[in-house]
């Protein structure tokens, strides 16, 4: 189906969950955008959707956030970025040619499973504006990132509560020093790996190291979800 249009007059006839719902009533509640704007994409008027409704609709209705902006893969399959068969992450929709909009996204982790799923992180407007001239500068793919909160104090002086940081998920080859997002035992954390006696280790920035103590990286227990490659602080 090649007009989201198409796709969303399919799955509002098709899902349950819309059964009963007058016109467009069960859209609009399930995606969270105005019945003006949900009339707009029914009628062809507008022709793409916003990543955020996307994956409201996603959440809501086991819906492909992908299938829907796109057309592309199983409109039932809410993937697994970084599994087999997984579809890739989609740089938001932007009309500044200079600047391309990054999700900010809540990662949904499970202990031992390779691969995450995403939420919106409705903070800073949920995306975040990188120039296109520095993705390209680094050789990245703009599809390949995401924007993630840092969460805690383990990686001060380095990296501060509620910094935000850009994650290439395509880069999960170990280095020695580098920082990367991880998935631990189920639990998102961003740390510096550190090679030492032959093994990985997770470490922290804070010097307070009997509190933020190194931890085996090793196994199903310690996943690498992507390398931090950029930070955005308020901190001067």
């Amino acid at each position: 189906m090649n007009s989201l249009a198409e796709r969303l007059n399919v799955i509002h006839h098709d899902l349950p969950q819309l059964e009963g719902e007058r016109g467009q009533t069960g859209l609009v509640k399930a995606s969270g955008a105005s019945k003006s704007v949900v009339n707009q994409w029914l009628t062809g008027k507008i022709k793409s959707m916003d990543i955020r409704y996307a994956l409201n609709l996603e959440r809501e209705l086991g819906i492909s956030h992908i299938w829907l902006m796109t057309g592309e893969g199983d409109r039932h399959h809410a993937p697994l970025h970084g599994v087999p068969d997984a579809m890739p992450v989609r740089a938001a929709a932007n009309d500044d040619a200079d600047f391309v909009q990054i999700q900010m996204v809540k990662l949904r982790l499970s202990a031992g499973i390779t691969g995450f799923q995403t939420e919106p992180e409705q903070r800073e407007g949920g995306t975040l504006g990188l120039r296109r001239s520095w993705i390209e500068r680094h050789q990245l793919r703009a599809e390949h990132l995401i924007a993630i909160l840092v969460k805690g104090e383990s990686m001060e002086p380095s990296l501060f509560e509620d910094d935000i940081v850009i994650v290439n998920t395509r880069d999960t080859k170990p280095v020695d020093g580098a920082v990367y997002a991880f998935n631990y035992e189920g639990e998102a954390v961003v740390k510096r790996l550190v090679r030492d006696a032959g093994q990985w280790w997770l470490t922290s920035d804070n010097p307070d190291q009997r509190r933020y103590h190194r931890k085996l990286c090793k196994g199903a227990e310690c996943l690498v979800i992507g390398r931090v490659v950029r930070k955005e602080s308020d901190r001067i």
